[in-house]
């Protein structure tokens, strides 16, 4: 199954092969159960409907019972896949309330033979202490269950992760301002939260304020903890309530800075907001997926910093799972953002070289249609104020999925601007999807100032652009909850509709260290999109909407 996912080659992957595991250890995969075109389509229908500001279905979201009947997932055909596996050694199969993802937990020895492939372990080669177990060649289910089953998640997926250069950047800051943490003279010229406050024009009196039902969450991977005394350290020192309201997953009091990163910011911007750590102890998207559709209390709006390039170990069967996920969590009034990538527009993989044809690498699942992706900046000077491209921003055009229609407008007017300078075309798909859909700072030039390990330290990537854009909008999703309003849920339709609620940024490229990249321009663009939360123009937005 996955036949285009390409065998894993020690010389392209940030993983390397250091072992085998123990054949009876426990491990847990995903098996995405077939759900038949006409039913997915149906359910993007309605997730553009609901999620379309001008259209009467707009807001009129689904529950979790709903989205199963649009999906009529057959039982016959789930009862089918789990008796298989259980029939090979499965010790627990959970089925997905929609019926269309199975969670097994089995032995190694059971997954190679139920499978046909074998795993490794991979240790990922700039943090050793970071392990997964994944197979290094394809896998396959035997014919009379191949039908009924899209893919096995959690086997040919190497996840990214973010590069190890964008952290300890502490004393590299070049900002001027005021240093708001003044507590602590090692954020001074760094991004802290009163830089956020003014330069996307936030009202502390709503972003402090707790409306009921108002929610939102980030999402952290193996080993990606909170310590919440360094929480405290960070709310001390500038002055923002930063506490963790639930976890789903569980949590070790260790700092992981990704983890820190993602709830102090997220915090920092929506101090007053409800939050939730959604934590997975595998680096499985698929089942992240799953944990937030299966619940009609699932938090409204959703920061995820995860991705790969689309052409590393990335299928379309994969994507296909991963964006009715996605299809399902904005029919359900969620709102989900994701990081666009910190490599410019090579991705991981890189745009080849002597030997290979030279084509940009796109992120997914920032490419996805169905998810809001969210670009970097930097301050174009050394004052808060204009921004500019960040240089190492994930931006471009899906190899995938098509321009969707809530884009198309802008995404031709982008092609069609003379001052775009466009790179040469065998570079990139033309008739991609493009991304990002709006941005926030994430550059180097102005780390974020990050209290870690019991002390700060400054950190830069998209990672930290996603949670601050996904706090504005959790804001906003207050204000419309106050008013007795449905929720945001599904933001593109909106962004898209709205280019002036956002600042504009027209200057910089996201070529990272590679000759071409795209240029930001007036307007949106691929590598900044519609530019960064303007608060009080979206404010008058969100309030005039039925």
């Amino acid at each position: 199954m996955e036949q285009t996912v390409p065998h894993y080659n020690s010389s392209l992957s940030s993983w390397q092969i250091v072992g085998k595991p123990d054949l009876a250890s426990l491990i847990n995969i995903t098996a995405v159960v077939r759900v038949e075109d006409d039913r997915l389509n149906m359910l993007e229908d309605i997730l553009l409907q609901v999620s379309d500001p001008d259209h009467e279905n707009y807001g009129r979201y689904l529950n979790v019972s709903d989205v199963t009947k649009v999906l009529n997932v057959s039982e016959a055909r789930v009862e089918k896949i789990r008796r298989y596996f259980l029939g090979h050694g499965a010790v627990r199969t959970d089925v997905h309330p929609n019926g269309d993802m199975i969670f097994l937990t089995m032995p190694v020895s059971a997954i190679e033979d139920s499978l046909n492939t074998e795993l490794h372990i991979f240790q990922h080669k700039e943090r050793s202490s970071v392990q997964i177990i994944r197979s290094r060649r394809g896998y396959s289910v035997p014919r009379h269950i191949s039908e009924d089953v899209m893919m096995i998640g959690e086997l040919v997926q190497f996840p990214r992760l973010r590069p190890r250069r964008l952290n300890n950047l502490t004393g590299t800051g070049r900002g001027t301002w005021p240093n708001d943490c003044a507590s602590e003279a090692r954020c001074q010229g760094l991004v802290t939260p009163g830089v956020l406050a003014k330069r996307y024009k936030l009202n502390k009196s709503s972003s402090n304020e707790k409306v009921q039902g108002n929610t939102m969450a980030v999402a952290e991977f193996q080993g990606q903890y909170f310590d919440p005394t360094d929480l405290k350290l960070f709310g001390d020192a500038c002055n923002v309530p930063t506490t963790v309201d639930k976890v789903i997953g569980g949590n070790q009091p260790s700092a992981g800075v990704e983890a820190e990163l993602d709830i102090e910011y997220i915090k920092a911007v929506a101090p007053g907001i409800e939050l939730t750590v959604v934590y997975n102890n595998q680096y499985s998207l698929l089942n992240w997926a799953g944990e937030i559709t299966k619940s009609d209390d699932s938090p409204l709006v959703h920061s995820v910093s995860y991705g790969n390039d689309e052409a590393q170990q990335t299928s379309v069967e994969y994507m296909i799972s991963a964006n009715t996920g996605f299809m399902k969590a904005g029919a359900m009034g969620r709102s989900i953002l994701f990081a666009s990538g910190d490599q410019g527009v090579c991705g991981r993989e890189g745009c080849g070289g002597i030997f290979s044809k030279k084509s940009f690498k796109p992120d997914f699942p920032a490419a996805s249609p169905y998810i809001t992706a969210v670009g970097g900046t930097d301050f174009l000077g050394d004052a808060i104020g204009d921004e500019t491209a960040w240089t190492f921003g994930g931006g471009g055009f899906s190899d995938t999925f098509g321009i969707p229609a809530y884009q198309k407008q802008a995404v031709e007017a982008y092609k069609a601007a003379a001052d775009a300078n466009l790179p040469p075309q065998a570079l990139w798909n033309a008739t991609g999807r493009g991304y990002p859909d709006v941005a926030a700072l994430g550059g180097e030039k102005a780390p974020y100032c990050i209290a870690t390990s019991g002390g700060f330290n400054g950190v830069s990537g998209t990672s930290a652009s996603s949670p601050v854009v996904a706090g504005v909008f959790a804001i906003l999703n207050g204000v419309r909850l106050k008013a007795g309003k449905k929720p945001l849920g599904f933001l593109n339709p909106l962004i898209y509709k709205n280019p002036n609620a956002f600042q504009d940024v027209s200057h910089g490229c996201n070529k990272a260290d590679f000759q071409y990249g795209f240029n930001a321009v007036k307007g949106w663009d691929a590598a900044t999109g519609h530019g960064t939360p303007d608060y009080e123009a979206l404010l008058k937005v969100v309030e005039s909407l039925p």
